[in-house]
């Protein structure tokens, strides 16, 4: 979660055409620590977190609908099917991988 937190964020400030520093200053967080969100590295508190959205002009919401539509379109379900609860069927049974679209 930490790595779709950070490229969101570095999406964000990029599409901006903003520095590391620039967004570090105005969020009150060092750039280092920014750096270090926005490589996934490090998992940012809630406050530090709102802190960033309000330097970038986002709201919350609008940095958990980019997470929404970036798990969407990266998650990848497989499935067994058994015969019985828990016991493949003979062969190994079938596998279905499902892309979330």
């Amino acid at each position: 979660m930490r790595d779709l937190v950070g490229a969101a964020l570095r999406r964000a400030r990029l599409r901006q055409g903003r520095t590391l520093r620039d967004v570090a200053d105005q969020a009150q967080v060092s750039l280092p620590y920014l750096s270090e969100i926005e490589r996934g590295r490090k998992e940012p508190s809630s406050e530090v977190l709102a802190a960033v959205c309000r330097a970038l002009g986002l709201q919350l919401v609008d940095l958990v609908g980019a997470l929404h539509v970036d798990l969407t379109s990266t998650t990848t379900v497989s499935v067994r099917a058994t015969a019985k609860w828990g016991q493949p069927r003979r062969g190994g049974g079938a596998v279905l991988t499902l892309l979330a679209a």
